[in-house]
């Protein structure tokens, strides 16, 4: 599958400069990020949240867990991981679980933990088990600048 086309056509629309990095097929961003040879503290993974009557996107490092009373302090109560048929439908053309961090370009809100955004450059997938894509800090800033930002997860 390689990249997304909804997020192909973001990215030049946007003119994100990236590289895409193949790798061997992995279902967990640790895994990925083992397969990669890359911190997982580079790697953004993306967590699809269900909030009120809609969707919206944490970005967080794949080696961090979300702390969800931390997310609801800055969310309110009504925060939840949405569920795996939800995401199906919002990443439709997306590999089952693919979830890419650019989630303007799927229509989503996003929240980046402040962890991520410290880091000098961020891999991320795009779009399927076997492909990700690697920008240097000033893009992915470039993405993200719209996002709420804060601190909500912590690291495995």
């Amino acid at each position: 599958m390689a990249i997304a086309p909804t997020l192909q056509k973001y990215l030049a629309a946007e003119n994100i400069q990236y590289e895409v990095i193949p790798h061997e097929l992995s279902m967990t961003s640790t895994h990925t990020a083992e397969a990669c040879h890359i911190s997982g503290d580079r790697l953004a993974k993306g967590i699809v949240l269900r909030r009120d009557d809609g969707y919206m996107l944490a970005i967080l490092p794949a080696s961090h867990h979300l702390r969800p009373s931390e997310l609801r302090t800055i969310l309110g109560d009504n925060v939840h991981i949405a569920s795996e048929t939800e995401i199906g439908k919002l990443f439709r053309d997306c590999a089952h679980g693919a979830v890419p961090v650019v989630g303007k370009c799927y229509g989503l809100d996003t929240i980046v933990d402040d962890s991520i955004e410290a880091q000098p450059d961020v891999y991320m997938e795009a779009g399927d088990h076997a492909t990700l894509l690697h920008m240097g800090h000033t893009q992915f800033a470039r993405l993200t600048a719209n996002a709420l930002h804060g601190r909500f997860s912590a690291h495995d």
